[in-house]
């Protein structure tokens, strides 16, 4: 299991980066991946996460045939990455569309969270991978110069953990 701090890390990996790449398996197989956006405010107890689809979509079709997915993000700008591995449902919780509901979720859903097409995707984490730099670029360059150098691996090139949190 993973403490409250290892939580509260993955959480402060994830809030930081816009998009994260949800992957799910076609129909034919075959893995896709779509951008979403994550709608939550922070990781719940059920280390659930939160994404609008649309009901009528590739997603909402495929993960009720096949729920297990992946969510990657990448913040390259504070060289930062998370791969979450979970299930996937479609939630009718109408409260929770309203907790949640943007003006930029309006975008994608102009009838407004009534929307009878809005679908809300819960992606319950199972495990999930992290890496986290917190070293300079200059510094990176510098250890993989050296690493180069002597033949061996750079080392302390940031925090990486995994975490079983199912």
């Amino acid at each position: 299991m993973t403490t409250t701090n290892d939580h509260q890390k993955l959480w402060d990996l994830i809030k930081d980066t816009r998009f994260g790449m949800f992957t799910h398996r076609h129909h034919d197989g075959l893995l896709h991946s779509h951008p979403l956006t994550t709608q939550n405010k922070a990781l719940d107890e059920g280390a659930t996460l939160y994404f609008f689809v649309p009901k009528d979509g590739e997603i909402a079709r495929n993960v009720t045939a096949d729920s297990a997915v992946n969510v990657a993000y990448a913040n390259t700008d504070k060289d930062s990455y998370v791969s979450v591995s979970g299930r996937a449902a479609l939630l009718e919780d109408q409260a929770k569309k309203e907790e949640l509901f943007t003006a930029m979720a309006k975008a994608w859903f102009p009838k407004g969270v009534t929307d009878p097409n809005l679908g809300l995707l819960t992606v319950h984490i199972d495990n999930a991978e992290f890496w986290d730099v917190d070293d300079s670029k200059m510094v990176q360059i510098f250890k993989m110069m050296k690493a180069a150098i002597t033949g061996e691996p750079p080392k302390n090139m940031g925090e990486h953990k995994t975490l079983n949190v199912g």
